[in-house]
């Protein structure tokens, strides 16, 4: 079995549609509103080419994505969204493998930040205690009325540099 982690192209497109339908069908059965939940082919394309779209290739089938982007209506750390496991090798690790490796690899090691975010819905039976299970802690909630809150989530991925770059933040403030 082969793996490649890689960024999405324009052409993965159609197969990241179909993967990301499949996999968000749990979200439109509880009536939450994710962009990714009913995602049209444009809005695929948009997200591939105005984000870091990045995908886990398994024996050269896509089998997981997640996107790194900006937030800075939110937070000035990036912004993970549009996680999407295929439904035929959910709770394989599958998922946690491409997390894992966008939240080192590519935001703590390349891009050299402290810490990763992301946001999911309290309506969500299991998807908070999932991350919170991996490392990351709340910080930030809207409340969006009927649809419940918008829960935000940080992972902090360098400790020394995170409590450097607050330091920074707060003198800037005062």
């Amino acid at each position: 079995m082969s793996e490649l982690f890689r960024l999405a192209t324009v052409e993965d497109a159609e197969e990241l549609l179909n993967l990301t339908l499949r996999a968000y069908e749990p979200i439109r059965e509880l009536r939450i509103k994710f962009p990714a939940a009913t995602a049209t082919i444009e809005l695929v394309k948009e997200n591939i080419q105005n984000s870091r779209c990045y995908v886990l290739e398994s024996d050269k089938k896509i089998v997981a994505t997640i996107t790194a982007r900006t937030y800075k209506e939110i937070t000035n750390w990036p912004f993970l969204w549009w996680f999407a496991v295929d439904p035929l090798v959910k709770k394989k690790g599958v998922g946690s493998k491409l997390l894992t490796w966008v939240e080192e690899t590519i935001i703590r090691d390349q891009l050299g930040e402290p810490a990763v975010t992301l946001a999911t819905s309290d309506r969500h039976p299991w998807l908070i205690p999932m991350y919170e299970r991996k490392g990351y802690e709340r910080f930030f909630e809207v409340d969006q009325g009927e649809e419940g809150k918008g829960v935000f989530l940080r992972k902090i991925l360098h400790p020394e540099r995170y409590e450097l770059e607050k330091h920074k933040e707060l003198q800037k403030a005062n």
